[in-house]
């Protein structure tokens, strides 16, 4: 099998397309918003740079370039909500990547809606399946991106899907995930976590 060497890159693929929902402090002046009537409310950044870190405690991460209008929110409050993307969320998660807070109200624009958060001020989206509730709890500079690693506070699900056993199916939610500058929609299950070594069952006799 033919095989050639690639330049150095982020080609760990496919990642979760996650809209981070964030928020200044109150109280704090929010100098970098263009936009007087915008100062204050929540924002949301689009991230693919972000993953669980630990189950006990339960943590993730996210990676922020320093530049980003969010950044600023986070860095300063502390805490920020990741809401998991769908298909019916894919256009809303493309925009909120290109588009500047400073300059517009992404909630409005998307015909998003805040959620109240259990832990945080900061709110998560509404439409989301669901919504991790974050708090900061170390802020490393790497180059071009800061990462942010954070507790996960709370979790909030919606009601929608889950059945009669009060068990929650969230691959039945549509999530979308991110690959090499593209969007795609969760495929088809193939296995799950330990069919490989599972036993099988011993065909029952007639």
């Amino acid at each position: 099998m033919a095989k050639q060497y690639f330049k150095p890159g982020n080609m760990l693929y496919p990642l979760p397309a996650v809209m981070v929902s964030c928020q200044y402090p109150a109280g704090k002046e929010d100098v970098l918003c263009t936009n007087p009537d915008l100062a204050g409310k929540p924002n949301i950044i689009t991230v693919a740079w972000a993953g669980t870190i630990c189950t006990n405690p339960p943590m993730l991460s996210i990676s922020v370039r320093p530049e980003r209008y969010s950044y600023h929110m986070i860095e300063e409050s502390g805490e920020f909500v990741v809401n998991l993307t769908t298909e019916q969320l894919v256009r809303a998660t493309d925009f909120c990547g290109v588009r500047s807070g400073k300059d517009i109200d992404k909630f409005k624009e998307m015909h998003l809606t805040p959620l109240p958060s259990k832990e945080i001020s900061a709110p998560g989206i509404a439409e989301s399946p669901v919504n991790i509730e974050c708090k900061v709890r170390e802020i490393k500079p790497l180059g071009s991106h800061t990462m942010f690693l954070a507790d996960v506070v709370n979790v909030t699900v919606d009601d929608k899907f889950f059945d009669e056993k009060n068990t929650f199916h969230l691959n039945d939610t549509g999530l979308v995930t991110y690959s090499h500058g593209a969007y795609f929609l969760l495929g088809k299950k193939l296995g799950t976590f330990g069919y490989s070594v599972a036993k099988k069952k011993a065909k029952k006799r007639k």
